[in-house]
């Protein structure tokens, strides 16, 4: 009876610790990288503070050219018109009828340069901005691609063992009735099925917690990004 049980439990474990290995390769195999890529580029497109950032960088651009057309504020030009008969005693002028006068603020045309060269600095912040943002965007969709990828393989483990657990139990219980196996010996069977099946409800909650994450800063649905 002894030699028959040590059979069965080494069978068990070895084929849990194959499934394990099997599990552990397919981790690489589920890995894709034009979809993560895609996944990263759904994030740029769909999520806030990606979109705050594009923003920046088209205010930013907008306000240099603006400082570009500005050099028109350091000239401004207006008109007098004095009529044929009348006579000005204090002010007496010499032409007389419609007269052009054009000005030029020297403060304003000196000033522009800066203006401008602060103007296009600040698009290159802004542009930096959002590039060290993209890298740290990028980086997140990976870590939590690779941990949706790492629970789903784990779940995969977990199932595989309440199976076996199951299978396990199952020729215990055959060999408990047939009074060949004690009872403390199908009673931990029975107690190790039911932490099998726990642990694989806290894998299925690791795997839709790693696919919220993810869509989360993708802003869409994983099944949406094909």
């Amino acid at each position: 009876m002894n030699n028959k049980l040590r059979i069965i439990c080494l069978s068990i474990f070895l084929s849990t610790l194959a499934c394990n290995l099997f599990a552990q390769e397919t981790l690489f195999k589920d890995l894709s990288y034009p979809y993560m890529e895609k996944l990263i580029a759904a994030a740029k497109r769909n999520y806030p503070e990606a979109k705050i950032k594009q923003k920046q960088v088209e205010i930013a651009r907008s306000t240099f050219h603006q400082a570009s057309f500005g050099w028109l504020e350091a000239f401004s030009a207006s008109y007098i018109y004095s009529p044929q008969s009348s006579v000005n005693i204090i002010q007496p002028t010499i032409f007389k009828g419609y007269q052009l006068v054009a000005s030029v603020s020297l403060g304003s045309l000196f000033e522009r340069p800066y203006t401008i060269h602060n103007a296009r600095e600040a698009v290159k912040v802004a542009e930096f901005t959002q590039q060290e943002y993209y890298l740290t965007l990028e980086a997140q969709i990976k870590r939590f691609y690779f941990a949706y990828l790492a629970a789903q393989a784990d779940l995969r483990n977990k199932v595989t063992a309440v199976t076996n657990a199951e299978t396990a139990t199952k020729n215990l219980k055959y060999t408990f009735e047939k009074g060949e196996t004690s009872f403390d010996i199908y009673n931990q069977a029975l107690n190790n099925l039911y932490n099998q099946n726990s642990f694989r409800i806290q894998a299925e909650l690791n795997v839709f917690t790693a696919k919220t994450n993810l869509e989360e800063l993708i802003g869409d649905k994983l099944e949406s990004i094909k």
